[in-house]
Parts: structure tokens; C-alpha cells; sequence
């Protein structure tokens, strides 16, 4: 068992070897060995940071002086990049010593009545040089041209719409999308405000879900627009699917008084797939099935292929037994 006094013990055996290395003949061969080295190193570096280089450097680019009723729909980037060409010394300084300070541009000396602003590099590279050395050069800033899109109007609400791909195992199905929030607000300028109808999620592909999927999910990025938030929650809640068979009674639909539909069989068996929490809720007066006068006049098979003409949402795979039915018309009075 490890005894904390041996850690006493240790330190002062260590202590005495490097003691021991120190007053060695080798040791003072080492020490001056590297002490040279350095001195060598030193003088190498000093000899090669003479000659000119040119590195990139990067600055951060901040927009001033907004208004408060402006919405910046689309920042400019927030670094430059920038290549200079000088002293191996002088870029070392630029790195360590003297670093470069952001450039800062002035929302009022740009804004125009377009909504959508743009700056040119060579723009930049005034006050970029200010803060240079009287040797370095300049040689590229990038990118060439900075852009801004803002807009001076209010926001509108849209409603957030899924786009993309879902899918589920052969036994489940997806039996909603559920947005948190289920609508943003959107700023854009004017023209392009216009066109929008609604805030589309970034494409998603989900595949195989076989339980409730919650996934916190972006906006889809467009040029010029901003929402808020850009971030929403996407809940897909999932069931169990089941089969279920119910009889249904056929209706006719637009006789005349004097005249009635009968129908054999009177009923038919409306089989159709559903999830197990409307299992039980799913009944024969959710659906309507109706055989239209219109349609058997002129008919001479006395048959009729049997339509489902309205069922519950969440339903699917119906099939109807018998497809088709025998009819009869009767008179019930007068000819």
C-alpha cells in the first residue's frame, strides 16, 4: 500500500540524481553544448527575419453608428484578411507587439434608399494603411467588396414550414410537426419581403424514426433576410400503426322525392390503417360514402363502384368490401 512519507523519500532521491547529473563532467558538456546552440539559433533567426516575406494577417470589420429602427438583415463578414509584404522583424511585430486594430465602417456614410449597401476594398485599405509602418506594402485585401443588407420597416410574423425528407420503420408514422415557436418574425427589405409567404426550415432528412423525435433546428439562410429567432424546435411525434375494420351505411344523394336508392349489401366493410391512440376513436360516422343520382342515370349493370367521399384525417391504406355494390331505384309514388 502506498505510504504518503515515501512521496518525502522520492523528491529527495530525485533531488540527488539531478544534483549528481549537474556536478557531472557530462553535464557541463551539455550545458555548454546548449548554451551555444542558442546563441547560434539566435543569431540565425535574427539573420533570416532581414529578409522581406509576405504573410496574411486578419482584422475584424465592426458596423457603427446603426440607428435603432434599422435591422441588419445581412452583416458584412467580420474579419478582412490582409496581405502584407515587409521585414521578417516588422511582421513579427504586427503579430506580437503592435497589433492591427478593426476597422471600424460608418452606417451613415454608406446607407443608401436601396436597402442593400456595398464597400469597396480599396475603400478599406485607407484606414488599413494608417496603421502600417512606413515600409510595409500592402499588397491585397480581401474580400474585394464588403455588402450589408438592412431594412428601415417593421417585421412581418410567418408561420415556420418544414422542408426536407422523414421517414419511419414499417410499423410507425409521423402523425405531426410541431414548430416551438410555430411562427417567426422576419426582416427583410422591401423587395424581398414581398415574396415571402412563410419561414422555411434548412433541409432536414431524417429516416427510420421509430419514437417521438424532438430536434432543435435552423431557418434556411437567404441573402438579405433575418429571423427571429432563427433557431426552432421541431417536435415529430410518432405512433404505433394499427388496422381496424368498421361497417359503413351507403347514402343516396340528390333523388328525386318520388324515388329511393336501395342498395345490396346496405353496408360495407371500410378496412384502413390508423395509430393506436385513435384507434378507439375512429368510428363508422367519420365517414361518409355516398351513391349520387347523377351517376346511375344511364347505367345498365345496375352496379356501382363504391367512393369514400370524406374520412377522418390520419387515416390511410382504405380499402372498401365489396368494391362494388348492387342497386335498385323505386318509385314510391305515381309514374
Amino acid at each position: 500500500m502506498f505510504n504518503i512519507k515515501d512521496i518525502g523519500l522520492y523528491c529527495k532521491k530525485t533531488k540527488e540524481k539531478i544534483r549528481n547529473f549537474l556536478l557531472s563532467d557530462n553535464s557541463k558538456e551539455f550545458l555548454i553544448f546548449l548554451f551555444f546552440f542558442i546563441i547560434s539559433f539566435g543569431f540565425w533567426l535574427l539573420q533570416t527575419l532581414k529578409n522581406d516575406y509576405e504573410t496574411n494577417f486578419q482584422i475584424p470589420v465592426r458596423l457603427k453608428n446603426v440607428p435603432d429602427n434599422v435591422v441588419i438583415t445581412s452583416e458584412p463578414p467580420s474579419k478582412l484578411t490582409i496581405r502584407l509584404k515587409d521585414k521578417g522583424t516588422v511582421l513579427v511585430n504586427y503579430m506580437f507587439a503592435n497589433k492591427l486594430y478593426p476597422v471600424n465602417i460608418n452606417f451613415n456614410a454608406y446607407k443608401d434608399n436601396s436597402g442593400h449597401t456595398r464597400v469597396a476594398g480599396r475603400e478599406l485599405a485607407i484606414p488599413i494603411s494608417g496603421q502600417l509602418k512606413s515600409s510595409t506594402q500592402l499588397l491585397s485585401v480581401a474580400p474585394d467588396t464588403l455588402e450589408f443588407i438592412y431594412t428601415e420597416g417593421k417585421g412581418k410574423k410567418l408561420p415556420v414550414r418544414f422542408c426536407g425528407s422523414l421517414s419511419t420503420d414499417p410499423l410507425h408514422y409521423i402523425t405531426d410537426t410541431v414548430f416551438s415557436p410555430d411562427s417567426v418574425m422576419v426582416y427583410a427589405p422591401a423587395l424581398i419581403d414581398d415574396t415571402l409567404e412563410y419561414a422555411p426550415t434548412e433541409f432536414i432528412q431524417l429516416a427510420n424514426l421509430t419514437d417521438t423525435t424532438t430536434k432543435s433546428v435552423e431557418l434556411c439562410k437567404m441573402k438579405g433576410v433575418k429571423y427571429v429567432p432563427n433557431v426552432v424546435k421541431m417536435q415529430l411525434p410518432t405512433d404505433v400503426i394499427t388496422e381496424k375494420t368498421i361497417e359503413v351505411s351507403l347514402k343516396g344523394t340528390g333523388f328525386p322525392p318520388d324515388k329511393i336508392l336501395r342498395t345490396f349489401p346496405m353496408k360495407v366493410k371500410v378496412t384502413f390503417q390508423v395509430g393506436l391512440n385513435r384507434f378507439r376513436s375512429v368510428d363508422p360516422e367519420d365517414f361518409t360514402i355516398e351513391v349520387p343520382y347523377n351517376e346511375l342515370l344511364g347505367d345498365t349493370t345496375d352496379r356501382y363502384k363504391v367512393k369514400i367521399k370524406s374520412c377522418p384525417p390520419g387515416i390511410s391504406h382504405i380499402r372498401i368490401v365489396p368494391e362494388e355494390i348492387d342497386y335498385l331505384i323505386e318509385q314510391t309514388h305515381g309514374y
